[in-house]
């Protein structure tokens, strides 16, 4: 299993990164889409676009956004107390839809700060 996040979120990175090492699955990948250029356009051909939300990657079968990060809050064991916290919210599809969008508003003003384009696709020094 991979997720695919936007490594210049902090809050997307902080929350890949627990999730790999206190989220308790031996086996997610977490790929920083931002810095994978090749896989981003693979992954925008097929439908999805790193610019509106993480990828979870299940063999052949993708999930976007809310519905990404509701598979994997529902799949996750953690240690962490954040962690725990974030799973009771997002765990529950309904809410997950609900909430996603102010994640996306908090990773619009995370990568405004950073001066970062909102698309990845469009930063000038992409590999």
């Amino acid at each position: 299993m991979q997720l695919v996040y936007d490594g210049g979120c902090p809050f997307c990175r902080h929350f890949a990164a627990t999730s790999a090492l206190r989220g308790g699955l031996t086996d997610l990948e977490i790929i920083d889409g931002r810095a994978d250029s090749v896989l981003r356009q693979q992954l925008a051909e097929r439908g999805f676009d790193l610019a509106d939300g993480a990828i979870l990657i299940e063999g052949e079968r993708c999930l976007h956004g809310a519905d990404a990060v509701n598979q994997l809050c529902r799949q996750l064991r953690p240690t962490d107390g954040l962690l725990r916290l974030l799973i009771s919210v997002f765990n529950d599809r309904s809410r997950s839809r609900l909430l996603y969008p102010g994640l996306l508003a908090a990773r619009r003003l995370a990568l405004m700060i950073r001066g970062l384009p909102l698309n990845p696709a469009l930063e000038p020094t992409t590999r």
